[in-house]
C-alpha cells in the first residue's frame, strides 16, 4: 500500500501512546524499560507515511511526551507568574506545541530524506540528533532527553562514556532493532544482546579518591515562594536559615544553603552572612546562592562563601522567561508573566573557575544548569566535587522535582563526581559518583540534609571528550539511509 493511500489514524494513536510511555520510563514513575517500547511504537508504522504525515506523526509524539512530562509548566506560569488558569493553559499549550515541533520536523525530514532499508539505524540516528538539536536550539531544552530515564537501567554503565546521548542512542537502537526482529529478521536480537550485555564487561569505576571526605549539611529552608521577596519574606529568610545552621547536629566542613536563600542582594546579607561565619566553629565553610550586584546595575544568579571559601560563581546559562526576557522591550508590560521577580539577570562567563574550599574544587551549576550534560561536563574537569543550588519550588508539587533530581543523578554518573544538591524545599540530597542517592531530604519541609562527600580525581571519558562523539555516531547512521534513498532515485530516473 503507498504511503498516499495509508490510513494513519492507528499510526497516529500509537504516536500519542509513545509520548505518555516515554514520560513514564522518568522520574518519579521509573519504568525506564518502556523507553525502547515507546521508540518501537514510532518506528512501527512510520515508513508508510508521507512526508507530511510522518511530520504530523512526530507533533503528535511530542504533544503527548511534553503534555505529560512538562506539565509543571502550569505550575509556574498559574501558581507563581500571576496568570489566570485560561491564559495559563494556553501558554502551557503552547509551550508544549513549539517543542512538539522538533521531532516533528526531524521525523519529517526523516521520512523526506531516508530510505527503509537501513531504517533501524537511520531513524535512532535521527531520534538522537532531534534530541541534540532541542538541547541547543534557542538556548536549549535538555528536559526528557530519552536517555535520562536509564540511569537505574542496566545500560546504564554506558553513562561514564558516551553521557546521555549515548544512552538515547543505546534506547533508539534497541527500539528499531526489536521491531526488526519481530518481523521475524532474528539477527536483530544479536546487537540488542550486545549493547545491553557489553556493560558487564565495562570498568565499573572511572574515577577514584582523591582526598579524605568532607562533612556536607544542606540547609532546605522550604520558604513560601509567592512571599519570599516582602520585607516580611526577608526577615523570616534570615531567622530560619541562621536557626536552622546554628541547630545542626554535627560540625560540618561545608554548610550549603540553596539557590537565593536570602532574598536580598549579596552586598545587603554580607554583614549578616559574616556575623553567622563568626559563630560557627573555625573552619566551617558557608556557601549559600544569592543575587550579586555591579555598579553597571547588572544582576546576577550567584553562589557566594564565607568562612574557609575562595571564589564565587555567577550563573552562566539562564532560563529564557525565568532569568531573561527575549523582546524584553515588547514582553514586558504584556502579560504578568513576564514580569517575575529576579527575572532580569545577565550571565555570567561561560568558564569560570572553582570554588575552593578545605582545598578542594567544587564546580557550579545552578539549578536549570544541571540539566546540560556538557556544561556539567566542562565544570567537572577542574573540579573534584559537583555542586548544583536550586529553588524547585517554582514546580509545586509536580513531578518536576523528582526528573531534576533523576537528572542531577546521571550528571553524577557521567562525571565519576560527587553531586551536592541543595534546594529551597526538595529534592535535597547527596548523590554519590555512581549516581545512588547517599542521603536525600522529604519534599516540602524545612530539614536539613547531612553526609560525607567524597572528593574524586581522574576523568571519565564523557568528561573529557562530551557529547560530540555520539552526536557524529548518530549522524552516521543516518547518512547511509540517505545514500541509498539517492541511488535508488538516480536509478529511477
Amino acid at each position: 500500500m503507498s504511503a498516499c493511500n495509508y490510513k494513519p489514524w492507528s499510526t497516529y494513536l500509537a504516536a500519542l501512546l509513545a509520548g505518555c510511555l516515554s514520560t513514564l520510563s522518568f522520574a518519579p514513575f521509573h519504568f525506564w524499560w518502556l523507553g525502547p517500547l515507546a521508540v518501537a511504537l514510532m518506528y512501527l508504522g512510520h515508513h508508510q507515511l508521507s512526508t507530511v504525515q510522518a511530520t504530523l506523526h512526530g507533533w503528535l509524539f511530542g504533544i503527548a511526551l511534553f503534555g505529560t512530562g512538562t506539565s509543571w509548566v502550569y505550575v509556574s506560569i498559574h501558581d507563581y507568574g500571576y496568570t489566570g488558569v485560561p491564559l495559563a493553559i494556553v501558554l502551557t499549550g503552547l509551550f508544549v506545541a513549539v517543542l512538539a515541533l522538533f521531532p516533528a520536523i526531524f521525523f519529517g525530514l526523516y521520512r523526506h530524506f531516508t530510505s527503509s532499508r537501513l531504517a533501524f539505524l537511520s531513524f535512532a540516528g535521527t531520534w538522537v540528533l532531534a534530541e541534540a538539536f532541542r538541547s541547543w536550539a534557542f538556548t536549549g531544552f535538555p528536559w526528557l532527553l530519552l536517555g535520562s530515564a536509564q540511569v537505574d537501567s542496566p545500560i546504564a554503565t554506558w553513562a561514564p562514556i558516551g553521557g546521555v546521548y549515548l544512552l538515547s542512542l543505546i534506547v533508539a537502537l534497541t527500539g528499531t532493532l526489536l521491531v526488526e526482529f519481530f518481523r521475524r529478521r532474528w539477527w536483530a536480537v544479536v546487537p540488542i544482546a550486545m549493547l545491553w550485555l557489553a556493560t558487564l564487561a565495562m570498568p565499573a569505576q572511572w574515577t577514584h579518591k582523591a582526598a579524605d571526605p568532607l562533612r556536607f549539611a544542606l540547609i532546605q529552608g522550604n520558604l513560601p515562594q509567592l512571599d519570599k521577596w516582602s520585607s516580611e519574606g526577608q526577615r523570616n529568610a534570615l531567622e530560619v536559615y541562621a536557626r536552622m545552621t546554628h541547630e545542626l547536629p554535627i560540625n560540618a566542613d561545608v554548610i550549603v544553603w540553596p539557590e537565593t536563600a536570602l532574598p536580598m542582594f549579596a552586598n545587603q546579607a554580607r554583614p549578616y552572612l559574616e556575623r553567622l561565619q563568626a559563630s560557627l566553629p573555625p573552619g566551617t565553610a558557608l556557601l549559600t546562592g544569592i543575587v550579586q550586584g555591579d555598579r553597571d546595575e547588572h544582576y546576577y544568579n550567584a553562589i557566594i562563601g564565607t568562612g574557609a571559601v575562595q571564589g564565587e560563581y555567577r550563573k552562566s546559562h539562564l532560563v529564557p522567561f525565568g532569568e531573561f526576557l527575549p523582546l524584553d522591550s515588547r514582553l514586558r508590560d504584556v502579560i504578568d508573566f513576564f514580569d517575575l521577580p529576579m527575572s532580569d539577570f545577565s550571565a555570567g562567563a561561560e568558564s569560570q573557575p572553582p570554588i575552593f574550599t578545605h582545598d578542594v574544587a567544587i564546580g557550579n551549576a545552578i539549578c536549570y544548569e544541571i540539566v546540560y550534560p556538557d556544561l556539567v561536563a566542562e565544570r567537572a574537569r577542574n573540579a573534584k566535587v559537583l555542586l548544583t543550588v536550586s529553588n524547585d519550588t517554582w514546580f509545586g508539587r509536580s513531578i518536576g522535582p523528582l526528573q531534576h533530581l533523576q537528572m542531577a543523578r546521571l550528571r553524577a554518573l557521567e562525571n565519576g563526581r560527587y553531586v551536592v544538591r541543595a534546594t529551597n524545599n526538595g529534592v535535597t540530597a547527596i548523590i554519590d559518583d555512581q549516581g545512588n542517592l547517599r542521603q536525600r531530604g522529604p519534599q516540602f519541609e524545612a530539614t536539613s540534609v547531612i553526609g560525607e562527600v567524597t572528593p574524586m580525581t581522574g576523568l571519565t571519558p564523557f568528561s573529557r571528550v562530551g557529547s560530540w562523539p555520539t552526536w557524529l555516531l548518530a549522524a552516521l547512521l543516518v547518512l547511509p539511509g540517505i545514500r541509498e534513498r539517492i541511488l535508488r532515485r538516480r536509478t529511477y530516473y
